[in-house]
């Protein structure tokens, strides 16, 4: 041990930040980690990771601060080494990052999956993306359907968003709405969790996920990792499928860490082909046999569905979205404006001259959103203010393209119609019958009394 400890700080965002701690530092009797720092999510600074999460060595917690003191932070605290732990982030962005803090004298990192994957004791099928709104959720949900109806338990583990209180989030298990209701769970947790339960499946989520895992392996299942942002898996998958958007070809190598998550792909699931123009599917096919020639593809449609498109005739109309496929996610709208663009309404009513002070600062942050108001509901001091301004804009109808029922967590004075979309797959055999072939093959491969098993 040396006479001075490493001195370290995390960037992050309230997810991959706590897991690269706790499989890489907590425990490290030579380094110390100073902060994290926090972006992307707004609220989640000026928090502490708890003693109860950062262990021995940490006993009075370890502060999150704003990521805009980080230069400062560097140089009064005399740091050595700084972890960029977010994602789905252009390439240019992690480039300055790295030259903010070289330029205030510290090293700069990245940690891959070998330091940071857990390893499971059963099955894992990963599902991930390379950018944030790919329908990588949509897929998951559609394999977990799947496997429990075939009679194949599945536990499915959700990328973190512990935003809430962290010593009351180490493991988190979802099994129906009370569960939702009894967590406070946020409405960013609700459009993740929400439609897994509704399907009849369970989702285990948490900020220690090596708890998590242990938890989940206890359910005697398959583990699904249903991916956030552009992520790598926190456990180490035995299948891995990366889903693209049809929708936005260019945008396969360049945000972090997405492109090292395709070159990790098993299969290649190629998504919203309904909704893309012929030169897209071109241009999307041509990419992906520059960059992954040889990893097989799947291609597949997000079909979109009103639930009653008729009340939408000749009403002004306010479309709320998903909130992080619309902010960092970088779309102008969502499946909510897509479903009602081509229906004869009234209007579609711009949200920001009606949008609150707190969501006004979302639009000037994210100038490339459109006319939509995105689901941010990280508080309830934000779900009051997605509830004003839904108020404030006077319209009929509200459209959700949310994969929650909004109206149940949104008290407003005006009908709210849910757009729903989901997997399906262009042609055979499915990524259904591809998931059952390989999960046979490994299934035998690791049965004692099989093949591999002697």
């Amino acid at each position: 041990m040396s006479d001075r400890r490493k001195k370290v700080v995390i960037l992050g965002a309230a997810g991959r930040d706590f897991h690269d701690f706790n499989t890489v530092f907590r425990n490290d009797p030579d380094v110390t980690v100073v902060a994290f720092t926090a972006t992307q999510i707004p609220g989640i600074d000026s928090r502490s990771y708890p003693p109860t999460l950062s262990g021995p060595y940490y006993p009075e917690g370890i502060p999150i601060v704003p990521e805009d003191q980080l230069d400062s932070l560097i140089r009064d605290r005399d740091i050595d080494q700084v972890i960029f732990a977010y994602s789905d982030v252009p390439y240019r962005h992690v480039m300055l990052t790295a030259s903010r803090v070289l330029a205030a004298g510290a090293d700069f990192s990245l940690l891959g999956p070998d330091a940071t994957m857990l390893r499971a004791k059963v099955p894992v099928i990963a599902v991930c993306a390379v950018r944030t709104g790919c329908g990588k959720s949509q897929v998951a949900r559609y394999l977990s359907t799947h496997l429990n109806g075939r009679g194949v338990t599945t536990a499915a583990i959700r990328h973190p968003m512990p935003y809430g209180h962290l010593a009351h989030q180490v493991v988190q298990r979802f099994a129906s709405m009370a569960d939702l209701d009894a967590a406070d769970c946020t409405l960013e947790e609700r459009e993740e969790y929400e439609p897994h339960i509704a399907a009849g499946g369970v989702v285990f989520a948490g900020a220690d996920y090596a708890a998590v895992l242990a938890a989940a392996e206890r359910e005697d299942a398959v583990i699904l990792w249903d991916g956030g942002n552009n992520d790598f898996s926190f456990i180490r998958p035995d299948l891995t499928l990366v889903v693209v958007d049809a929708l936005r070809p260019d945008q396969l190598d360049t945000h972090y860490p997405g492109t090292a998550v395709l070159l990790t792909a098993d299969i290649v699931v190629v998504n919203k082909l309904d909704a893309a123009s012929e030169a897209q599917r071109q241009a999307v096919d041509a990419e992906l046999d520059r960059l992954v020639p040889g990893v097989e593809r799947m291609y597949a449609d997000s079909p979109v569905t009103l639930d009653d498109p008729d009340a939408l005739t000749g009403a002004r109309v306010l479309v709320v979205e998903d909130g992080p496929t619309i902010t960092h996610g970088g779309m102008p709208t969502g499946a909510g404006y897509h479903a009602v663009q081509q229906l004869p309404v009234a209007e579609i009513v711009d949200p920001r001259p009606f949008a609150t002070p707190s969501l006004r600062e979302v639009f000037e942050r994210y100038p490339h959103i459109g006319p939509v108001l995105p689901a941010m509901g990280y508080s309830h001091a934000q779900l009051e203010a997605l509830r004003e301004t839904v108020e404030a804009a006077h319209v009929d109808v509200v459209v959700a393209g949310t994969p929650i029922d909004l109206a149940r967590a949104l008290d407003v004075s005006v009908p709210v119609i849910r757009a729903r979309y989901r997997y399906q797959d262009r042609g055979t055999p499915g990524l259904a019958e591809r998931v059952d072939a390989w999960l046979t093959d490994h299934l035998q491969q690791h049965d004692p009394a099989g093949p591999a098993g002697g």
